[in-house]
């Protein structure tokens, strides 16, 4: 019974240090587009320096050199376990219940040398448990996810250039109501293999591209908003694939507050019908060709 007790032992400290850094982390829990919607939509103000943890009360002290890609990769409407496969477990003792809030120490490099500079990371979760802000403490950075400046002679400058639109209907896209890559239909992908090709094999160099999804008007705001955001996800997620740069690329839904059209049929099928150029999913791609 005591050698039973004492291999038991070791692990339970470590589950309990898991517990610890967590914030005693639940089962994982489903995220549904309406709960990402939410989280968008909440823009809570963000942390004084002074909220952040003092350096020296943290739990690991020697910090992390972060992954920039993974970094990157954080936004609002993450879960706690997304957010724990790209960062791991927060460098503080957050609480043992009812955590909001995680704490990091990153550390990045400044040069070829050994040289570096020490950041605080906090990020903050809402009432659905799901990320709603993500903030930096220390000079410089707020900066260290900005590409690099690159600087060029003012001949090399060349004239601005009007983005390249693309509109995908949400129809060919997507089986109805689908929002996943599992629910993309084969027109739809085939669509998004030639413009995966045209982006890579057409242009110089890609500045920004920006994924918008839109809906029609039927069903309620906050139901089309988070369709119309987890629609645009799914394809740049698809481009991502096929190749196309993610650093570059910038995701956004819109619900149904852009309409093509207007219409006021009164039988639903027809009603549905003519909705169809609001359903849409937009492509603009700003780049030199």
């Amino acid at each position: 019974m005591n050698k039973l007790l004492q291999a038991k032992a070791p692990f339970t400290v470590l589950c309990l240090a898991a517990l610890l850094a967590g914030g005693c982390a639940s089962p994982s829990y489903t995220i549904t587009p309406e709960m990402q919607a939410r989280a968008a939509l909440e823009n809570p103000a963000p942390p004084k320096d002074e909220d952040f943890p003092a350096l020296n009360s943290a739990k690991w002290q020697q910090g992390a050199f972060p992954s920039l890609e993974a970094l990157r990769n954080m936004r609002t409407g993450l879960g706690k376990d997304q957010v724990r496969e790209l960062l791991s477990f927060p460098h503080f003792s957050e609480g043992l219940g009812g955590v909001r809030e995680w704490n990091y120490i990153f550390h990045f490099r400044t040069g070829a040398g050994p040289e570096y500079i020490t950041c605080q990371y906090m990020v903050r979760f809402n009432a659905d448990v799901l990320t709603n802000g993500m903030y930096w403490k220390g000079p410089g950075c707020a900066d260290v996810l900005k590409p690099p400046v690159v600087t060029r002679p003012a001949a090399a400058a060349q004239p601005a250039v009007a983005p390249a639109k693309t509109t995908l209907g949400a129809d060919g896209l997507f089986r109805f109501d689908g929002r996943s890559l599992a629910e993309l239909l084969p027109e739809g992908r085939r669509q998004l293999d030639a413009l995966a090709s045209d982006i890579k094999g057409g242009v110089k160099s890609v500045d920004t591209i920006r994924v918008t999804g839109h809906t029609d008007r039927l069903g309620s705001s906050t139901y089309n908003q988070a369709l119309s955001l987890a629609r645009a996800n799914t394809v740049r997620d698809y481009l991502v694939q096929a190749g196309v740069p993610a650093q570059n690329m910038q995701v956004q839904g819109k619900g149904e507050s852009e309409p093509k059209v207007q219409c006021a049929q009164t039988r639903r099928a027809e009603l549905i019908d003519c909705l169809a150029p609001n359903r849409r999913v937009e492509i603009e791609v700003f780049a030199q060709r």
